[in-house]
Protein backbone atom coordinates (compact mmCIF):
# COMPACT_ATOMS: atom_id res chain seq x y z
CA UNK A 1 0.00 0.00 0.00
CA UNK A 2 1.28 3.45 -0.89
CA UNK A 3 1.50 6.54 1.49
CA UNK A 4 -0.05 9.54 -0.25
CA UNK A 5 -0.44 13.08 1.30
CA UNK A 6 -4.12 14.89 2.03
CA UNK A 7 -4.54 18.25 3.08
CA UNK A 8 -7.66 19.67 4.43
CA UNK A 9 -9.05 23.28 2.78
CA UNK A 10 -11.06 25.11 5.49
CA UNK A 11 -13.05 28.24 3.66
CA UNK A 12 -13.24 31.49 5.62
CA UNK A 13 -15.25 32.86 2.99
CA UNK A 14 -17.67 32.08 0.28
CA UNK A 15 -16.62 31.48 -2.92
CA UNK A 16 -12.79 29.62 -2.50
CA UNK A 17 -11.49 28.30 -5.12
CA UNK A 18 -9.57 24.99 -5.06
CA UNK A 19 -7.71 24.02 -7.91
CA UNK A 20 -5.88 21.06 -8.79
CA UNK A 21 -2.46 21.02 -11.11
CA UNK A 22 -1.34 17.79 -13.21
CA UNK A 23 2.43 16.11 -12.86
CA UNK A 24 4.24 16.06 -16.32
CA UNK A 25 6.16 17.75 -19.24
CA UNK A 26 3.15 20.70 -18.64
CA UNK A 27 1.53 21.54 -15.89
CA UNK A 28 -2.22 22.43 -16.50
CA UNK A 29 -5.11 23.05 -14.28
CA UNK A 30 -7.54 19.04 -14.32
CA UNK A 31 -9.78 19.59 -11.26
CA UNK A 32 -11.21 23.04 -9.61
CA UNK A 33 -13.54 23.21 -6.84
CA UNK A 34 -15.68 26.26 -4.97
CA UNK A 35 -16.06 26.29 -1.54
CA UNK A 36 -18.39 28.90 0.66
CA UNK A 37 -17.43 29.31 4.21
CA UNK A 38 -17.22 26.66 6.48
CA UNK A 39 -17.33 23.80 3.70
CA UNK A 40 -14.35 21.55 4.37
CA UNK A 41 -12.76 19.46 1.57
CA UNK A 42 -9.79 16.52 2.22
CA UNK A 43 -7.97 16.46 -0.86
CA UNK A 44 -5.30 14.12 -1.78
CA UNK A 45 -1.93 14.09 -3.98
CA UNK A 46 -1.99 12.21 -6.55
CA UNK A 47 0.09 9.85 -9.36
CA UNK A 48 -2.19 12.51 -11.67
CA UNK A 49 -2.11 15.52 -9.18
CA UNK A 50 1.48 17.86 -8.33
CA UNK A 51 0.12 20.97 -6.50
CA UNK A 52 -2.85 22.66 -5.64
CA UNK A 53 -3.69 26.70 -5.89
CA UNK A 54 -5.83 27.79 -3.47
CA UNK A 55 -7.43 31.30 -3.68
CA UNK A 56 -9.92 33.06 -1.47
CA UNK A 57 -9.35 32.78 2.67
CA UNK A 58 -9.11 29.17 3.41
CA UNK A 59 -6.68 27.31 6.34
CA UNK A 60 -5.22 24.75 5.04
CA UNK A 61 -3.59 21.84 7.38
CA UNK A 62 -1.35 19.89 6.02
CA UNK A 63 0.85 17.15 7.96
CA UNK A 64 3.30 20.10 8.01
CA UNK A 65 0.79 22.57 10.01
CA UNK A 66 -1.85 24.87 8.95
CA UNK A 67 -1.21 28.17 6.47
CA UNK A 68 -3.54 30.37 5.88
CA UNK A 69 -4.60 32.22 2.89
CA UNK A 70 -5.60 35.32 3.51
CA UNK A 71 -7.70 35.95 -0.27
CA UNK A 72 -7.92 39.90 -1.44
CA UNK A 73 -8.94 42.69 0.70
Amino acid sequence: MTQTDYIVIQAKEDGVNVIGLTRGNDTKFHHSEKLDCGEVMIAQFTDHTSAMKIRGKADVHTAYGVVSSEGKD
